[in-house]
């Protein structure tokens, strides 16, 4: 891991905090197993304020280029639940990838458990679009 461990800025920090308590870890297991391993992390995580944080690490609305350990590459968008939309790639923060990815930065490898067993995949890039830091997060 590039930065020691996850890096997310404060508002982002308390909003994923908020929707993980609500969203009371899913009734599916593969998606609890994720996101009990995601607040897991979240534990030792860096908190740091929007104009510290590293270009480079993902974060709500980031772009996100992963390469599978087979070769494969694929472009996602990580985003709130509510903006999921799987025909334009942006994956919710509360699926087992969105959960993997959150606070990772390029060039960082993440062995995680995936509903179709665990895969090893690498951040190749990551880009920014507007981010969440200058709008109240609401549930």
């Amino acid at each position: 891991m590039k930065y020691g461990s996850l890096i997310l800025e404060k508002k982002e920090y308390v909003y994923l905090k908020r929707i993980l308590n609500i969203s009371g870890y899913a009734e599916d297991h593969e998606i609890q197993k994720s996101l009990i391993k995601l607040s897991e992390e979240l534990k030792t995580a860096h908190i740091v304020d929007n104009e510290n944080m590293p270009n480079d690490v993902i974060r709500f609305n980031s772009l996100v280029t992963i390469v599978f350990e087979n070769g494969i590459e694929k472009k996602v968008q990580l985003v709130i639940p509510i903006d999921k939309n799987s025909k334009e790639n942006k994956i919710s923060v509360l699926t087992p990838m969105g959960a993997a990815l959150i606070g990772y930065a390029k060039d960082d490898n993440i062995d995680w458990d995936f509903p179709g067993g665990k895969h090893l995949i690498k951040i190749t890039d990551v880009s920014r679009q507007e981010t969440l830091s200058g709008i109240d997060l609401v549930i």
